[in-house]
């Protein structure tokens, strides 16, 4: 019983806004499941901002960025492929690819993409730099699902303003295998 308690109380917590400002997730282990689940404030949108920063020394394919919704498993997936020069970005399933992009192993990234229904255009930035602008296509997202850690294939220094989709000041989420919350590491 004191089991059960334990784990609704641990459930409970998981679920409240939690102030996350100066902190990061840490995947100390290369596996399957290990990930985090973002709560998001808004179930439809027309464009998508998403700004990060990361630092791996995974040499293989992997995700950076991972929005998934009941029709498209890619709503907005930003995705590193092998190699060092190579980032793609999916919008409902729909992918481009932005070559020729300076991203590092065992260096710090801050990668950010945009997104708008509108223009239908996508855009990346590594580490400050803008690529061109590319057609992607897509209308509104609705009902989605974030995961950092991991791609979700099924419907599962810097200080940036408070987004109106996920503000990580107020951050609501759930942490699945070893994941670690830590001060972020900052350089002087």
């Amino acid at each position: 019983m004191a089991l059960l308690i334990l784990l609704v109380m641990l459930t409970a917590c998981a679920a409240m806004p939690q102030d996350l400002s100066g902190k990061m997730f840490i995947f100390p282990q290369e596996t399957d499941t290990a990930n985090v689940r973002l709560s998001t404030s808004m179930q439809s949108f027309t464009a998508v901002t998403a700004c990060f920063r990361s630092i791996t020394d995974l040499s293989r394919n992997h995700n950076l960025f991972s929005l998934s919704t009941p029709s498209f498993h890619n709503g907005f997936l930003v995705f590193k492929e092998a190699g060092n020069n190579v980032i793609d970005i999916y919008v409902r399933n729909n992918r481009v690819t932005f070559t020729g992009q300076d991203y590092m192993l065992n260096t710090w990234q801050s990668i950010c993409t945009t997104w708008d229904s509108e223009s239908e255009l996508v855009q990346l930035w590594l580490n400050g730099k803008p690529s061109i602008k590319k057609f992607i296509g897509g209308s509104v997202i609705t009902d989605p699902i974030v995961i950092v850690g991991q791609e979700q294939d099924s419907h599962e220094d810097l200080n940036f303003t408070p987004g109106n989709m996920i503000n990580w000041r107020a951050l609501e989420f759930e942490a699945t295998g070893r994941v670690l919350v830590e001060n972020k590491i900052t350089c002087e």
